[in-house]
């Protein structure tokens, strides 16, 4: 040790580390830690670097990342300190002849190429380990928020990322037949225009359960529409996705509800067939109350429909007949051009529910059962049985009550006929 020292006294090592502080942006000189004390002793031994320096310089990359000092200070701060302590190195005064010199440049700067290498894998490392740790955060807060857990901390880990949970905030989904991921190119793209556009960063686009989603304030008028248009922009046409919206709710359980709503409105929207791609919880109200009692709308549609199943043909030809009546307003050529059949055809059909049912579209009331109950068949997925794309019964729930299918207007009861 006394002849390092010896070496090392040559020039004044505090004072070019301050000088290579000053040049490289302020970097902190104390991030050196003894590399010219290291450069000094090479320069005589001609040595590789050791393991131990190596690992302490890998170290060093890593702490001079949490410190925030950017990778490009980190490295100008090393390398400014090599080129101002060469003229003093020890190596270097007593190096005789090219050779010499060459051989202490060669091990010093060897020195620094390693040096370097392990400052910025360290640094690199501790990067991608925030950033691991920061999406690690980011999608416990995002589960939490769309959950419906721990919502007395939400609101502080809400600031983070810009929302104020106090406030009330709308929920907008897109669902795609491709699963949206989370930091995808969709995602990144999305969050990038929207920030961009709205000239805000209070929006949180993020994925749940495959699904993108968007979480915008209320006040941030059209942010829920802009969010669409972005997703038409970036996701490729023909993909058949589908944008559910959530009412506006407040408070750090806003979120969830609105997000249940936005989801619902999503798969309301595939059962039903409905036409366009952005659907609003608000205007599928009736769809929900239809839903809430599960168990009695299996109920309507097996007393209801359950005879159609005796149809020659089985009852989907019946039950589908009958849905695009409805959606075309009961006018049976639109009927007939939605379904490339003919009109007798439709006719033919509606007279055969009639007769296997005993409920007809003429009459408003036995209509309007028969419409609920096509409906119902779509949110159930009757007469399919799951998986299986056979026509089979129903599953009822045990609990549920019976519900008693409407008489005809004559007092009779609905009889079951064979077709011809």
């Amino acid at each position: 040790m006394a002849v390092k020292r010896r070496r090392t006294s040559a020039f004044d090592v505090a004072a070019v580390a301050a000088r290579a502080s000053r040049d490289a942006r302020g970097a902190p000189a104390e991030l050196l830690d003894g590399y010219l004390d290291v450069l000094a002793a090479i320069s005589v031994s001609g040595h590789r670097i050791g393991e131990d320096q190596k690992r302490l310089r890998h170290d060093i990359g890593g702490r001079a990342a949490g410190m925030g000092v950017a990778l490009r200070d980190l490295i100008d701060l090393y390398l400014t300190a090599t080129w101002l302590a060469w003229p003093s190195l020890p190596g270097v005064g007593e190096a005789t002849g090219p050779e010499g010199f060459k051989a202490v440049g060669e091990a010093v700067f060897r020195a620094a190429d390693a040096t370097v290498v392990e400052l910025a894998e360290g640094y690199e490392q501790a990067q991608r380990w925030s950033v691991r740790q920061e999406e690690s955060f980011r999608r416990e807060f995002v589960d939490d928020l769309l959950d419906g857990r721990n919502l007395g901390h939400l609101a502080e880990r809400a600031e983070r990322y810009g929302l104020r949970l106090a406030a009330s905030h709308v929920v907008a989904v897109v669902s795609s037949p491709e699963p949206f991921i989370d930091g995808g190119g969709v995602a990144r793209q999305v969050e990038a225009a929207l920030h961009h556009r709205l000239g805000s960063r209070d929006v949180l686009v993020t994925t749940k359960d495959s699904l993108l989603v968007c979480v915008v304030p209320e006040t941030l008028a059209g942010a829920a529409d802009e969010f669409v248009r972005q997703v038409g922009v970036a996701v490729a046409p023909g993909t058949g996705w589908r944008a559910g919206v959530g009412r506006a709710q407040s408070g750090p359980g806003g979120a969830v509800r609105s997000f249940e709503q936005a989801r619902n409105a999503v798969e309301t929207a595939g059962l039903l067939g409905l036409p366009g791609q952005v659907h609003k919880a608000v205007d599928l109200l009736v769809y929900q109350v239809l839903l809430r009692d599960s168990a009695a709308l299996a109920e309507l549609v097996s007393a209801v429909l359950d005879p159609l199943r005796t149809a020659r043909s089985g009852a989907r030809p019946l039950l589908d007949t009958l849905s695009a009546y409805f959606a075309s307003g009961r006018v049976a050529t639109a009927t007939a051009r939605e379904l490339t059949v003919g009109v007798r055809t439709v006719t033919y059909r509606l007279h055969r529910v009639k007769a296997l049912t005993g409920y007809s579209v003429d009459d408003p009331e036995q209509a309007f059962a028969l419409q609920v109950a096509v409906l119902g068949a779509k949110l159930t997925g009757w007469p399919s049985l799951p998986g299986t794309g056979k026509e089979g019964a129903p599953r009822r729930p045990a609990a549920s009550l019976p519900v008693r299918a409407p008489a005809r207007q004559d007092g009779s009861t609905p009889r079951r006929l064979e077709d011809p």
